[in-house]
Parts: structure tokens; C-alpha cells; sequence
């Protein structure tokens, strides 16, 4: 989950709410968000165990058509498009650390080096990514407090309430910059994908949804709060490279580019997550589809090489062909939409199948499904109203996987 989005969508958000307060009401929201559906899915997880996430869940509830676009989208852009932008802001926070080495190379490096550590064995792909996960917490933590202890000045934003801060909070502006911080918290369903490789699914899924998502919520606000009291909201606004802004504030101008090029180690974890999580939408496709068979191709461990060979050739085109914030921006919006009907899938599933086990049900249900649809509904219809070109692009993508599903079903039933 950490990686591309809280690095970088700050940025972003300032340059249409300059307002502390406003911002870091932005990420709790969207870390409440993020937990009712990581809760929501749980549920899903636990009464429907088997990889996919979204492609599983939504062939189960609704319909073939609906779990094939699904995965469609997952490969196309849920997974093949964070990639190139946690490839492409690592490269940019190396290159603006002092190494001088043009972005796109060091992105296309990093993927290539973990699509092969990822295609090896279980054990090597696990301890893969359980070392980057480890190292990145500590990162931002050490960071995070050493920033807050090591700053020239006291605090650059004011986190004062006003009646101007508590109007901007129902703005489009707000809603907008929302999509933002949803794809920053991208990846709270990331274990759905790899149900069957888990241990225990039924009764570990919920544990690691819930916990996982929690403190990501914890660690974003926190990140947040430090980039907003050491550096100024003007040399952050429109620029990527927040971190490295912040740290040189903070730290000076040597010691700020040697934490930023820290920083960009911490993305290695989202790039090395997404090549690991993503894969097993296609290998599912593969699995059910006869046409796509060979992306159901395994090695001798059991790891779906082919699909993950796939993806990360996606991934790179993305990374060469397309812009960082139009990506952004019609990334978020279709994996919003994404889990929007996957979400409404839990009301689905319980009203018709109501005898299913569920050895897991979501908290203070409907409450809990009906927050997240409620904050994820509410950003889709600005992003309509105010980025109409990112929301056609959206349709098109779903368009596209309704239309290649029915040139490629199964033409036989068994």
C-alpha cells in the first residue's frame, strides 16, 4: 500500500486546498474509507476463498461478464499502471537525491529486477517482499521523527479550524483531491488477490485486511503531518517530489538528498507488491478462459510466470507512452469503481445466497459497506463533473473489457 500516492499526491492537493487542517482530513478520511472496504472485503474473502480478488468476487456475485472486466481492469490498470508510477517516482526521487540518471531508466530497471526475483520461487519472492515491507516502516517512522525532532523551524502550516477550512471539506475541490488519497491507499485488497497462497485464508484474511490497513491510515497521516510542518505549502504545490522537498527543509541540503534517495528505497517495496499481487488476476483469467490459457502457465514452484511476465510488460508501456497525473488520475478513478461494485457485491451476495458460511462478517453491518460506497460514490460523481476527459477514458477501459469478453467466452458450457 505505502508508496507512489502518499509520496506524491501532496502536491497535487495544494494546488487546490491550502488549508493543513483540510488535508490531513483528506487522509483520515481516506484511511476510513480504506478500512470499510478492507472489512468489506474480508467478509468476501472469507465466504468466496480462492485468488482474484475483484475478478473472483464479482464472477461469483454478478456475472462472468462483470469479473472479466474486472480483471481486466485489474491487469490493465488496477496493477500494470501503479507499477509504472511507483517505477517513475522512484526514479525521479533517485535522480533528484543527486544521481543524475534519467528516471525512466531507473524505472524500467526496477521493474525488470523484480518481474525476475518474482518469477524465481515462493520463499525468494516472499522474503522479497517481506525484507522491502520492513525496511520502509522503519524508513518512515525514522524519518517521520527525525524530521519532527531535527527541523530549523517549529511548524511552516497552521493547523487552525476555521469556517473557511470546515466549507472546503464539502467542496468538489475536496472530493477531487480525494481520488488522490484513494489511490494512495490502493492496495488494502492486494491480499484477496493471493487468497490460495495464504495460510488459512478464511481466518487470516480478516486479520491481515484489517490490521494492515490500519496502519497504513496511521503511518499516512503521520507522513503528512511531518511534509506539512517542516516545509513550506508553496514548495510543495505541483511537485512530485514532496519527500525530497520535505527532508531538504528539514535536514538541509545534504542530509535532505541522502533521506531522499532513502525515500525512494521505500518505493522498491510497491513495485516489488504489485508485480507480486497483480499476476494472479491473469493467471485466473487464464485458469477460466481457454483462449487465455497460457497465461495460467506456471513454473516448477508453482508461480505464475507467464502472467507476471505480462503484466510487467504493461507496466512498461505505461511507463514510456504515458503521463504521470492523467495516469493518476483515471488510475484511481477506475479502480474506485472497481471496488464500488465489488463492495455493493456484499449486499448482493448476502440477499441471495443468505445460508452461505461467512466465518467472517463485516463490523456493524450495513453501516460499514455502506460508509465506504457512500465517500467512493460521492468522489466518482466529481470526478464526472470536473475531469470529464479521465472519466471517458474510465468507460473506455470498462467498454473495452465488455467487448473482448464477448469475442473471447468460452463459446461451450460444461
Amino acid at each position: 500500500m505505502i508508496g507512489t500516492g502518499v509520496f506524491t499526491s501532496l502536491g497535487f492537493q495544494l494546488i487546490d486546498i491550502q488549508s493543513a487542517p483540510a488535508i490531513m482530513m483528506l487522509w483520515l478520511v481516506g484511511g476510513i474509507s480504506a478500512l470499510c472496504g478492507a472489512l468489506s472485503y474480508a467478509e468476501l474473502g472469507a465466504a468466496l476463498p480462492r485468488s482474484g480478488g475483484e475478478y473472483h468476487f464479482l464472477n461469483e456475485i454478478y456475472h462472468p461478464c462483470a469479473g472479466f472486466i474486472s480483471g481486466w481492469v485489474s491487469a490493465t490498470v488496477g496493477f500494470a499502471a501503479p507499477t509504472a508510477l511507483a517505477a517513475l517516482t522512484f526514479g525521479s526521487y533517485l535522480n533528484s537525491s543527486g544521481l543524475h540518471v534519467d528516471p525512466l531508466w531507473l524505472a524500467t530497471l526496477a521493474i525488470v529486477s523484480l518481474t525476475a526475483a518474482h518469477c524465481s520461487n515462493h520463499r525468494r519472492s516472499g522474503e522479497t517482499q517481506t525484507s522491502f515491507t520492513a525496511v520502509k516502516i522503519l524508513l518512515i517512522m525514522g524519518f517521520s521523527l527525525a524530521a519532527l525532532a531535527l527541523s530549523p523551524t517549529n511548524k511552516q502550516a497552521e493547523f487552525a479550524w476555521t469556517e473557511d477550512v470546515v466549507a472546503t471539506l464539502g467542496s468538489g475541490a475536496f472530493a477531487v483531491s480525494l481520488i488522490y488519497v484513494n489511490y494512495a491507499y490502493s492496495g488494502w485488497n492486494a491480499a484477496t488477490y493471493i487468497s490460495d497462497e495464504l495460510s488459512s485464508p478464511q481466518r487470516s484474511l480478516p486479520w491481515v485486511l484489517g490490521i494492515s490497513t490500519t496502519l497504513v491510515a496511521g503511518l499516512y497521516c503521520l507522513l503528512n503531518f511531518v511534509f506539512l510542518t517542516v516545509a513550506p505549502m508553496e514548495a510543495m504545490t505541483g511537485k512530485v517530489e514532496v519527500g525530497v522537498i520535505a527532508a531538504q527543509y528539514a535536514f538541509g541540503p545534504t542530509l535532505g538528498v541522502f533521506m531522499g534517495a532513502l525515500l525512494a528505497l521505500l518505493l522498491v517495496s510497491t513495485i516489488s507488491a504489485m508485480i507480486l499481487a497483480g499476476p494472479r488476476v491473469l493467471h485466473r483469467i487464464g485458469q477460466d478462459y481457454p483462449r487465455f490459457a497460457q497465461l495460467a502457465q506456471e513454473n516448477q514452484d508453482g508461480i505464475p510466470v507467464t502472467a507476471i511476465a505480462m503484466q510487467s510488460g504493461l507496466a512498461l508501456l505505461f511507463l514510456w507512452t504515458a503521463s504521470f497525473e492523467q495516469i493518476l488520475v483515471f488510475a484511481g478513478a477506475t479502480m474506485a469503481l472497481n471496488t464500488f461494485a465489488t463492495v455493493l457485491g456484499l449486499f448482493v451476495l448476502r440477499w441471495r445466497q443468505p445460508t452461505l458460511p461467512r466465518p467472517f462478517r463485516v463490523s456493524l453491518y450495513p453501516i460499514t459497506p455502506l460508509i465506504f460506497l457512500g465517500i467512493t460514490g460521492w468522489t466518482l460523481i466529481y470526478i464526472v463533473l470536473q475531469r470529464p476527459l479521465e472519466a471517458l477514458i474510465c468507460a473506455g477501459i470498462i467498454v473495452s473489457g465488455g467487448v473482448l469478453y464477448l469475442l473471447t467466452r468460452p463459446t461451450t458450457s460444461g
